[in-house]
């Protein structure tokens, strides 16, 4: 097999692709709050949660295809999946979504009693500070998600090798 072939039996389409942006639909969606309906920050939500569960079930899968003794093969998936699954969940559904939302709010609100603008500028910026915000945040909270993991879940199964942080 050649360098190239390896390289691209190996790209997890999750995670090294352009797919991996879909966990951020919420953030945007988030950052876009105060000037779209409600119903288009849920359809954002949706979108990353969907992505979240399509990672999580195919590193359960991936897991499955490693050879190893057929017993501890269910266990092995399940724990991908649940790894992954709470991973992904927390760095890029919860926190970020938390994050960006507090953030608009706060701006939101200190450009109305700090300034005179108008309300549709004050929301335009609010909407460009929280696109901003995101490449900023996303670092910081992937690792402090593995740290939170480490320090707490991933000790009930050690041997489980953790996903790898974009």
């Amino acid at each position: 097999m050649s360098e190239q072939q390896r390289q691209g039996a190996e790209r997890d389409l999750y995670r090294d692709t352009w797919v991996r942006y879909l966990g951020y639909a919420n953030e945007v969606g988030e950052a876009f709050r105060s000037l779209v309906p409600a119903a288009v920050v849920w359809l954002s939500y949706g979108v990353s949660s969907s992505y979240v569960l399509a990672d999580a079930i195919d590193k359960g899968k991936k897991a499955g295809e490693v050879p190893s003794p057929e017993a501890g093969r269910n266990t092995r998936m399940a724990l991908a999946v649940v790894d992954t699954f709470v991973w992904q969940s927390l760095a890029s559904v919860a926190i970020p979504g938390f994050t960006i939302n507090r953030l608009c709010a706060a701006s939101l609100y200190v450009l109305g009693t700090m300034t005179h603008w108008p309300t549709t500028v004050r929301k335009w910026t609010t909407t460009t500070l929280g696109l901003l915000a995101i490449p900023v945040i996303i670092h910081p909270i992937d690792r402090s998600v593995d740290f939170l993991l480490d320090s707490s879940l991933r000790k009930l199964y050690p041997s489980v090798e953790k996903p790898s942080t974009p």
